[in-house]
């Protein structure tokens, strides 16, 4: 069930949840397959992660493994897209990653969550998208929470917590991750 264009609840015991569960098992088979390789295989790692997201990805595409996802076919991603190694993406609120998007390491985009209330919280899996605009830099060990955009050509500081949306050409940083000052674009 969607509640909105960037909310995706999942009621467990469903076919929904039976089918989130299938697909969550089908990406760490790929995944497996993945985190087997290493840089010098760009061109088995490209056709893997096409699979995993269920299309192809552009050649200017770069991932370093091991990478980590929770299903996999709602990432999208751009041309020229680099992807450092130890990074998790949860993406079953969507994941949407434009062109020139640097990823560092140990990064996490996690869209899904639970209720807060404790006698719904393992009944309930909620995701809420994740959008990175064209040209932005997300350093080592930064986290985005679901539901947030960053804007064109920002960076996000390292090990920042990122709960709101960051404006276009901004660096921001902290846990929660605030506004420094502007970047140029």
């Amino acid at each position: 069930m969607t509640n909105d264009d960037r909310t995706k609840i999942v009621q467990g015991k469903t076919p929904e949840s039976a089918k989130m569960v299938a697909n969550v098992k089908r990406a760490g088979m790929i995944t497996a397959a993945l985190n087997r390789l290493t840089f010098n295989d760009a061109d088995d790692i490209r056709a893997l992660f096409g699979e995993l997201i269920g299309q192809p990805v552009d050649k200017s595409f770069m991932l370093i493994p091991p990478f980590y996802t929770a299903g996999g076919d709602e990432i999208r991603v751009g041309r020229n897209v680099f992807i450092n190694q130890n990074c998790t993406f949860y993406d079953l609120g969507g994941l949407h990653i434009a062109d020139d998007v640097m990823v560092g390491p140990n990064v996490s985009l996690i869209t899904t969550g639970h209720p807060l209330d404790p006698s719904q919280r393992r009944s309930v899996t909620i995701g809420k998208r994740i959008v990175i605009e064209r040209n932005v830099w997300i350093a080592a060990g930064a986290t985005i929470i679901g539901g947030v955009t960053v804007g064109e050509n920002s960076v996000v500081a390292a090990g920042s917590v990122v709960t709101k949306d960051v404006p276009p050409n901004s660096l921001v940083g902290g846990n929660p991750a605030r506004f420094i000052r502007s970047v140029g674009g």
